[in-house]
């Protein structure tokens, strides 16, 4: 809206200010009108104006108090444009100042000297327009009164010369007036411009702020923040709705930002929140003179994850040339253990034996973890009855380890009530990595491990948890990173591809708790996107 008045009042060749200036013109010409008639009904028969007509000086008065009135009032109001409003005043102005000033006997009264005001008024609401025809028009009615004197009353014709003086006056005026005006349009265009581009620069800057990875705060000198993006707001996790202080989104980040001892250059410090998992970088940053800082809050979890990625495509590239070239050497050594075993020598050699078997079998199996890593961008998903998936896989497991069946406990809702969108195979190994590393470290009581199942609009949720220790609290951070382990013969891959097939499900896999043991939590969709588009029942494999 504000726009579109600029661009109508743009169009017209019109300052901002016009409509109200005109008003402040009309309260003007009321006050002096109202000071001539108390002049003149105040102090009766005191005026002496030299050749003085006091009827038509009084009527004349009335005539012009009562014009300004109904223009205060609002009855320019009935002309079309501003140019005309202003014109209409301008030409009664002079008209009434050149009659009063006839009935005072001429320009020695000094009221011609009015007209200066009334023309500057004008060449400055007008822009510079026609202030040299109201110049003139004001000269032509001057010099017409002096000729009226000289006629009816047969004044001096020396006079003649002091209102060409002042005519010479009235275009001073009016030339200097339109020049300034000029300069004040000049002026106002560039402000306007500048004022546009600082407000499309404005809204650049909000949205590049709104679109950053990093946390971004505004915070002024007193401690308020002016301005914040939803990354800062996720990241500090304000308890407060409407937060406004800096304390409000994070008293830790305020008291260490209090904490600094010199804010006039950049600090950059680590923060840790009880809620965040990893700490947070914050780089301090001067706003400007004025005082008041941007705070720039990273992720480092990001930051570790983004680092990973860059050295897992790296590896990846590696690893898949060399896991060919590592299963023609394995075949052989395991070839080779198998016919020392058959020969059934010493003791010695027996147990060397084994341990090139389980060296061997590592091997291959991290090989073949590694090969099943580079498949995990060909997922068929289907929706499966995790329930029942569940069970089956359970009594696979069972043919290698017996006691798992009474080991591990599924709680769910019934077959059929909860679904998972999932590939099969994937989902296979997933489980066979989280099921593992849960037996692994659970005791050998009945129920040790229990997996509990529950499905809801959102979407299904399988958690695994044991009753072992749990997961140390420096080790909960490397859960996910390829290669780490804590068990001796483990090859670090497992929670890695489990995570890495769960994302290219659209799954999420998670560390939850210790509950007392380590508690995982694998959440996906229960409907494929075609049937949810739909709105169709989904089937179930």
């Amino acid at each position: 809206m504000h726009t579109s008045v600029a661009t109508e009042a743009g169009a017209r060749g019109l300052l901002p200010v016009g409509m109200p200036s005109l008003r402040y013109f009309s309260l003007y010409r009321l006050v002096i009108a109202s000071v001539l008639v108390a002049l003149v009904y105040g102090v009766p028969g005191e005026i002496s104006f030299g050749d003085y007509e006091g009827p038509l000086f009084s009527t004349v008065v009335r005539a012009y108090w009562l014009f300004a009135a109904c223009m205060m009032a609002g009855l320019d109001r009935l002309l079309p444009t501003f140019d005309a409003r202003l014109t209409a005043g301008v030409l009664s102005d002079i008209l009434f100042l050149t009659l009063l000033t006839y009935a005072a006997g001429g320009v020695g009264s000094g009221l011609p000297f009015m007209h200066v005001v009334v023309l500057a008024f004008a060449a400055l609401m007008g822009q510079g327009r026609l202030a040299l025809f109201y110049a003139a028009v004001a000269s032509l009615a001057m010099l017409f009164e002096q000729a009226m004197q000289w006629v009816n009353i047969g004044s001096d014709s020396a006079r003649f010369v002091h209102v060409g003086t002042i005519s010479i006056g009235y275009f001073a005026t009016a030339i200097a007036v339109r020049l300034l005006a000029r300069r004040v349009i000049a002026n106002e265009a560039l402000a306007r411009d500048r004022g546009r581009d600082l407000a499309e620069q404005m809204r650049v800057n909000e949205r590049v702020i709104r679109d950053m990875d990093d946390g971004v705060l505004v915070v002024d000198p007193g401690g308020h923040v002016r301005q914040a993006n939803p990354q800062a707001r996720r990241l500090l996790d304000p308890v407060m709705p409407r937060p406004v202080t800096l304390a409000d989104y994070s008293p830790a980040l305020a008291a260490a930002i209090d904490a600094l001892a010199d804010l006039s250059r950049e600090r950059v410090f680590a923060l840790d929140l009880p809620s965040r998992p990893a700490a947070l970088r914050v780089r301090c940053v001067p706003a400007g003179e004025g005082g008041g800082h941007l705070v720039f809050i990273e992720d480092l979890a990001r930051l570790r994850e983004q680092a990973q990625q860059i050295k897992l495509a790296a590896l990846g590239r590696l690893t898949a040339s060399m896991a060919h070239e590592i299963r023609n050497p394995l075949a052989a050594i395991s070839q080779a253990a198998e016919l020392l075993a058959d020969e059934r020598r010493a003791d010695t050699q027996a147990r060397l034996t084994r341990i090139i078997a389980d060296n061997a079998l590592r091997l291959d199996r991290m090989v073949s973890d590694v090969l099943e890593l580079g498949r995990r961008d060909r997922a068929e998903p289907e929706l499966l009855d995790l329930v029942a998936y569940l069970r089956g896989f359970v009594e696979e497991y069972a043919m290698r380890e017996p006691d798992v069946r009474s080991r591990v406990h599924i709680e769910g809702e019934g077959e059929g009530a909860a679904l998972l969108l999932f590939d099969r195979g994937h989902l296979h190994q997933v489980m066979w990595n989280l099921l593992g590393n849960a037996l692994r470290y659970a005791s050998a009581a009945e129920g040790a491990v229990r997996i509990t199942v529950h499905s809801d609009d959102d979407g299904t949720r399988m958690d695994i948890v044991d009753d072992g220790q749990g997961v140390p609290d420096n080790a909960r951070a490397h859960l996910f990173e390829p290669f780490f382990t804590t068990h001796s013969r483990g090859t670090g891959l497992g929670l890695y591809i489990a995570r890495e097939l769960s994302d290219a499900n659209g799954a999420r896999l998670d560390f939850v708790d210790n509950s007392p043991g380590a508690r995982f939590r694998l959440r996906g969709l229960n409907r494929s996107i075609e049937e949810s588009w739909k709105g169709g029942e989904p089937s179930v494999s």
